[in-house]
């Protein structure tokens, strides 16, 4: 686990300085088309919250690299033949940041939420990977020039605090490395999603035509993970063969497309606020299937973290 964390901190050191600085995003609040962007939000976040399960329950029947190469590669074959399907063009897109997309949210975003899963809760894994917006700050600052008020600083203070109740490091390390694997998760993934908002501006290109391309540099990397890093062999069951069925069709193919549809139509407040719904929904079906109640640090940590991302996200009064 130490070695994907290592990882994570070299991948983010060398995009923000191989990558140039460029002038901030303009705002897409004019974008046409809203009510289809929030459609595409609620059933992405119905699919993904309730993968966190779906995940969780596969961990017993097969390593999680060899999930994540399965489910990203029958993912990708999907979106290709979509593409080929509605008639668009098949041609890639800017190799470097698709490259870097793919890297950072099919490959390293997979690969480190996976794993958190081993030892960590499906609930708790998924609000720690949704501090997704938190990083996109983060990132937009370094790479964009985007700066965060005195609102924003006072939000990730009150985040900070959430998160330590949160992953509870004052309990076993195995439950603390978990967490850890699941931040980094969200912070590839909050690099990727500042990435793709560059893209959107500064190319022609369909969402769905990104999410093909990006899946697939980043299937790449999953694959070779998988291939290099032996584990358990997988024990065939109809659970997991439905598990690997919703993964790939639904939580790989269908929910990414809508993401990149989202980041496309709707400014980044009301996309990174309507998200907050997926880990919302994925503590409490974790409590209701998996019966993994909070505690009451966790239940604190789990609000404050709520309060701070409501805060960060709030459109400023115009």
């Amino acid at each position: 686990m130490e070695f994907f964390l290592a990882f994570f901190v070299f991948f983010v050191f060398f995009v923000v300085q191989s990558v140039a600085y460029e002038p901030q995003i303009p705002s897409m609040s004019e974008a046409p088309a809203r009510r289809p962007a929030l459609l595409a939000l609620g059933l992405m976040s119905l699919i993904w919250s309730l993968n966190w399960i779906v995940m969780k329950r596969a961990m017993l029947y097969i390593g999680p690299f060899d999930f994540s190469a399965l489910r990203t590669a029958a993912g990708t074959t999907l979106l290709f033949a979509l593409l080929w399907w509605r008639g668009e063009s098949l041609a890639p897109p800017p190799w470097r940041d698709s490259i870097l997309i793919g890297v950072a949210q099919t490959g390293a975003f997979q690969l480190l939420v996976q794993l958190s899963l081993v030892e960590g809760g499906a609930g708790k894994m998924a609000l720690l990977a949704y501090t997704m917006p938190f990083w996109v700050i983060a990132f937009a600052w370094m790479l964009l020039g985007e700066r965060p008020g005195p609102r924003q600083w006072a939000c990730f203070g009150l985040a900070a605090a959430g998160l330590v109740l949160v992953m509870e490091p004052w309990r076993e390390i195995g439950s603390l490395h978990s967490c850890l694997l699941a931040l980094a998760g969200g912070g590839c993934w909050g690099l990727a999603t500042v990435l793709t908002k560059r893209l959107f501006q500064r190319a022609a290109i369909t969402p769905l035509r990104l999410t093909a391309w990006q899946a697939l540099f980043g299937t790449i990397v999953v694959v070779i993970g998988a291939l290099l890093i032996p584990e358990r062999a997988i024990d065939w069951s109809g659970e997991l063969i439905g598990a690997l069925l919703y993964n790939s069709v639904l939580a790989a193919a269908v929910a990414w497309a809508l993401w990149l549809f989202v980041i496309e139509r709707l400014p980044a407040s009301i996309a990174g606020m309507a998200s907050l719904a997926t880990p919302l929904l994925g503590v409490l079906l974790a409590w209701g299937l998996l019966g993994e109640v909070p505690d009451l640090d966790e239940a604190i940590g789990i609000g404050l973290i709520a309060v701070a991302l409501a805060g960060v996200l709030r459109p400023r009064a115009s």
